[in-house]
């Protein structure tokens, strides 16, 4: 008896993007901490234009791991062919940044090969101005520290990436005075829960301002630890309410990604080279 032939559909060789390179500016310093879990899929990239511009890209890209992952290496291909944009001394960075943004929605929803929702932030640096000029297309908020440790928080001013290919973002322009700090942080970080609590926001925020120094590395794992701390915390809590209960060892930080990136302004500010 012959055994019906079934023909299967290829399979599709899934790919990842290359580890985020980091920028060497006079005045800038960057850090990046990044915890990845289970589901989901957060993605930082940064590209050194010149010697005095650097743009910064953080989606969150919704679904399973590897899937989101394919995703971001296709981002990376777009993000990083649109540098060319950015060399030219008298580039309208605005348009520049919304050109971008929207190359990259199309690309999201091409590798995606449909809707994928993808919170995303695009900032573009300019040394010279010590400006950033970006877009927060559903994203959380990005803060902003000052050297007085007043922060300052960027709302999302446009739907996340990956649901209309012709959506349009409207950038916007803060200024990074010296010693002030540019934080941006995942849904992850700030949804990580314990007994029911989120982390959130304002712990976000409280763990900025209370951050030591101009170190971005330092930052960022400020901002990590405080999230520990609280999940620690809370999990103990719990224990000596329900000792008489077993309660099952899980992972604190739940199932998704956590990233924090931070931009520190050098409180002294380095002449730039003729």
């Amino acid at each position: 008896m012959k055994i019906p032939f079934r023909s299967r559909a290829p399979v599709r060789e899934l790919r990842k993007p290359a580890p985020a390179k980091f920028p060497n500016l006079p005045t800038l310093r960057v850090g990046a901490l990044y915890r990845g879990a289970r589901v989901g899929g957060d993605f930082f990239d940064f590209i050194q234009v010149g010697s005095s511009r650097l743009l910064v890209l953080l989606l969150d890209i919704a679904g399973k791991r590897e899937e989101a992952l394919h995703i971001a290496a296709a981002i990376q291909d777009v993000f990083h062919g649109a540098a060319d944009l950015f060399y030219a001394d008298d580039v309208n960075e605005p348009v520049a940044v919304t050109t971008v943004l929207l190359e990259i929605n199309r690309a999201i929803m091409e590798a995606a090969g449909g809707v994928r929702c993808a919170p995303a932030f695009l900032g573009c640096y300019n040394e010279v101005l010590g400006t950033c000029c970006f877009i927060n297309a559903g994203h959380t908020p990005a803060l902003l520290k000052s050297e007085d440790g007043n922060i300052v928080t960027f709302d999302a001013n446009g739907l996340p990436l990956g649901l209309f290919s012709h959506a349009t973002h409207d950038a916007q322009i803060c200024v990074l005075g010296p010693g002030a700090a540019l934080v941006l942080v995942s849904r992850g970080l700030v949804e990580a829960k314990a007994h029911k609590e989120e982390f959130g926001l304002e712990r976000v925020k409280q763990a900025v301002q209370e951050a030591p120094g101009h170190d971005a590395q330092v930052l960022c794992h400020c901002v990590l630890e405080r999230v520990r701390e609280f999940l620690e915390s809370q999990h103990k809590h719990r224990l000596l309410s329900k000792s008489n209960h077993q309660i099952a060892d899980s992972d604190p930080l739940g199932e998704n990604d956590a990233t924090t990136l931070a931009l520190v302004r050098c409180a002294a500010t380095v002449a730039m080279a003729p």
